[in-house]
C-alpha cells in the first residue's frame, strides 16, 4: 500500500506541473509581502501596546501615591487630635477630682474649636458605654447603646490599635442642626483615673467624611477616563465616585476582589471589560485606594499608530496587486466565469452552467458547486417551511404574550384600587406587571432558566390573583438543581392562562393550580395542575393536533396557546418533547411540559443556532 507521504508528494507534484511558474512566484512574493508586513505590524503594535499599558500603569501609581500621602496626611491630623486628647488632656486627669473633671468637656471643646474642620465630635466614654464628656455635641440618643456600637467593641477588644470605621451617618448625638453628617469614626481605648485606679475607657473622634471626599473626587486618572475609589481591608467601600448608584443596585464595582490584591497595577476582567486596575495601601489603616482605567481608553494612543500600519499595507498592497494583475488575470479566467455562475444563480435563475474548466480545483469546484445546488433546493424548501412554523409560532406567543386585554384589565384593576386607597395592592400589581414584560422581553433571547421561567409565571399568577379577588391559590415546586438548566421562554404562562380562564373561572376560593419541576432521567418536566372542570377527550386530542380545528371547553379562548407551547417546543428540540395533557371531565387537568436537561454549555449550541 502506498504511504501517505508519497501520495502527498505525486500530488504536490501534479499540482506543479499543472500550475504556472507565473502564479507561484507571483504568490509566493504577495503571501511572503503581505506576511512580513503584518508580523512588523504587530510587532510594532504590541511594542507600542506595552509601552502605553507601563506609561499608564506608572502614571496611575504616581497620582495614587500623591493621593496617598494627601490622605496620609489628613488621617496623621485626626490621629494627632485623638493623641492630643489621650496624652495632654485624658491621662492627666483624675476623674474622682470634680474640678478636673469638670475640665475635659472644656478641654474637648477647645480641640474641636481647633480642628472643626476636619472634625464633627469628640467624645469619652466609661468601660461600660457611659458618657463621660464629649464636644460640640454632647446629648446621647435615647435609641443609642454606645458598649453595643462595633466602633466601641472593636477599641475594647483590640486595645492597642486605633481602629477607623467606614462612612455612616453620625447616629450617636443629638444634632440640634438636624443635619445627617457622614462621618469616618476613630476610635481607641484610653486609660481612665478614678481616685488613682485606671480603668479602661474608649475615645471617640468622629472625623467629616467631606475631607477624604475630597481628597478623591477630584482625582483624574487617564485623561478623566479612569477614577479612583477606597476600600476598608475588608472590601467595604468608603469613597467611590458612583458610591450612591452602587448602593441602589444600578451600577456594581469589583471591589471585593481588589481587597485581594497586593499594591500595584493588575488586569482585570470586569462586567464584561477588561481593565487596569492599580492598588495603593493607605498606611496606619488598612485602606486600599484602588484606581481603575478601562482598557479601551487606551486604544486613542493607539491612533497614529494604526493609520500608519494601515497606509504602509495598503500601499504595499496596491503596488502587489498592480504588478501581479497581468500576470494572473488569464489563470484568474475559470474564477470569474465560475463566479459569474454563482451570481446567475444568486439572481435566481433556474439553469446555469458551472462548466468554467481552468484547473483541476477549479473544475473541481464547479462540479461540486453544480451537486451542491441540486441538493440545497431540496434543503432549502425544508428549511423555509420549518422557519415559517417558527416565525409563525414565535409571533403567536408575543402577540398572545402582550394581550392589551390582559394589559387592559391589568390597569382597569389598578386604577381601582388606588382610587379606593388601596395603594399598596396596585403598586404590587404594577410590580408584578412590570417584572412580567422584562422576563417576556428577556434581552432578545429564546432561551431562558427555569428559575427565571416560574418567576414570570409567579408574577403572571400575582397579577390573576389579585384580579380574581383570590378565587384560587398557586404553589410553585421545584426540584434542587432543576431551577439552573434552560428551556425555551414564555411555555409555562399560556398554560396557566387556559388554567385561570376555563378552570378557576367559577371557582369560590376554592380553586387550586400547583406547578412543578423536577428532573427525570435526561429530560426535565414541568407540570401545570389545576382542580377545575378538566376536559373530554376528544378536546385534548383537538388541543394537540397541528393544523385541526380549536375549541375549548369553556367558551373562551381558542386553544392557540396550547398548540403554541408544543409547536415551538418539537421545531426546537424535535421528538418525544412537547406538552402531554392528562385531563377527565370533572377530574381536573394536568399538562406536563417535556424538554431535554440543557445546562448553560449545552444551551450554547442553541443560542448559537439561533443567532445563525
Amino acid at each position: 500500500m502506498e504511504r501517505p507521504s508519497i501520495r502527498l508528494r505525486r500530488r504536490w507534484r501534479e499540482l506543479y506541473r499543472r500550475s504556472s511558474i507565473q502564479l507561484i512566484l507571483s504568490l509566493s512574493f504577495t503571501a511572503a509581502a503581505v506576511i512580513g508586513m503584518v508580523c512588523m505590524g504587530l510587532a510594532l503594535f504590541l511594542r507600542f501596546s506595552a509601552s502605553t499599558n507601563a506609561l499608564a500603569a506608572e502614571n496611575s501609581q504616581r497620582v495614587l501615591a500623591q493621593v496617598n500621602l494627601n490622605l496620609d496626611n489628613y488621617l496623621r491630623n485626626l490621629m494627632r487630635v485623638s493623641n492630643t486628647a489621650y496624652y495632654q488632656v485624658i491621662k492627666d486627669l483624675d476623674l474622682a477630682d470634680s474640678s478636673a473633671a469638670d475640665s475635659l468637656p472644656a478641654a474637648l471643646e477647645l480641640l474641636y474649636e481647633t480642628d472643626g474642620d476636619s472634625i464633627v465630635s469628640l467624645a469619652v466614654f466609661s468601660q461600660d458605654g457611659g458618657l463621660l464628656a464629649a464636644a460640640p455635641l454632647a446629648d446621647l440618643k435615647i435609641s443609642v447603646t454606645p458598649s453595643q456600637e462595633e466602633w466601641f467593641t472593636t477599641a475594647m477588644e483590640r486595645i492597642e490599635n486605633l481602629h477607623f470605621s467606614t462612612p455612616h451617618v453620625q447616629n450617636l448625638f443629638e444634632d440640634p442642626d438636624y443635619r445627617y453628617r457622614w462621618v469616618v469614626s476613630l476610635s481607641r481605648q484610653v486609660e481612665l483615673t478614678r481616685d488613682g485606679v485606671i480603668e479602661s475607657g474608649v475615645l471617640l473622634v468622629d472625623m467629616n467624611f467631606s475631607g477624604i471626599e475630597q481628597l478623591c473626587k477630584d482625582v483624574m486618572l487617564a485623561n478623566s477616563k479612569g477614577y479612583l475609589y477606597l476600600i476598608d481591608s475588608a472590601g467595604e467601600l468608603i469613597y467611590h465616585p458612583r458610591q450612591q448608584l452602587i448602593y441602589a443596585g444600578l451600577q456594581a464595582e469589583n471591589n471585593l476582589a481588589a481587597a485581594g490584591y497586593h499594591d500595584g497595577s493588575h488586569t482585570e476582567t470586569f462586567g464584561g471589560q477588561r481593565r487596569q486596575v492599580t492598588v495603593k495601601t493607605v498606611g496606619y489603616t488598612g485602606w486600599k485606594l484602588v484606581g481603575v482605567v478601562p482598557e479601551q481608553n487606551f486604544w486613542g494612543n493607539y491612533g497614529q499608530l494604526l493609520l500608519f500600519f494601515l497606509f504602509v499595507v495598503g500601499f504595499s498592497v496596491f503596488l502587489l496587486v498592480f504588478v501581479n494583475l497581468r500576470l494572473s488575470e488569464w489563470i484568474t479566467a475559470p474564477m470569474k466565469k465560475l463566479d459569474r455562475a454563482v451570481k446567475e444563480l444568486e439572481a435566481g435563475r433556474e439553469t446555469v452552467d458551472f462548466d468554467a474548466g481552468g484547473p483541476y480545483e477549479v473544475e473541481h469546484l464547479s462540479h461540486s458547486i453544480q451537486s451542491m445546488v441540486s441538493t440545497m433546493r431540496h434543503l432549502m424548501e425544508d428549511i423555509i417551511q420549518q422557519e415559517e412554523q417558527k416565525r409563525r409560532s414565535e409571533l403567536d406567543v408575543l402577540q398572545s404574550q402582550i394581550n392589551p386585554h390582559f394589559l387592559y384589565n391589568t390597569l382597569d384593576s389598578v386604577v381601582w384600587m388606588t382610587e379606593n386607597g388601596r395603594t399598596e395592592e396596585a403598586v404590587q400589581m404594577l410590580t408584578a406587571l412590570a417584572r412580567f414584560f422584562r422576563i417576556s422581553l428577556s434581552r432578545g433571547s429564546s432561551f431562558i432558566s427555569i428559575a427565571d421561567e416560574l418567576e414570570h409565571a409567579r408574577h403572571y399568577l400575582t397579577i390573576q390573583k389579585m384580579r380574581y379577588r383570590n378565587k384560587f391559590s398557586a404553589t410553585i415546586e421545584v426540584e434542587p438543581g432543576v431551577e439552573a438548566l434552560y428551556t425555551i421562554k414564555l411555555i409555562v404562562q399560556p398554560l396557566l392562562e387556559n388554567a385561570i380562564y376555563h378552570g378557576m373561572d367559577y371557582a369560590d376560593g376554592d380553586g387550586e393550580i400547583s406547578i412543578r419541576a423536577f428532573r427525570e432521567g435526561d429530560d426535565a418536566i414541568i407540570e401545570v395542575t389545576d382542580n377545575g372542570p378538566g376536559m373530554p377527550e376528544e378536546l385534548v386530542e383537538q388541543l394537540l393536533t397541528p393544523g385541526g380545528p380549536v375549541a375549548s371547553s369553556g367558551g373562551k379562548g381558542s386553544g392557540i396557546g396550547f398548540r403554541n407551547v408544543s409547536q415551538r417546543i418539537r421545531l426546537t428540540f424535535g421528538e418525544p418533547y412537547g406538552l402531554t395533557i392528562l385531563s377527565e371531565p370533572d377530574a381536573g387537568t394536568t399538562v406536563r411540559i417535556r424538554l431535554p436537561a440543557l445546562d448553560e454549555q449545552a444551551v450554547r449550541t442553541y443560542r448559537k443556532e439561533e443567532t445563525e
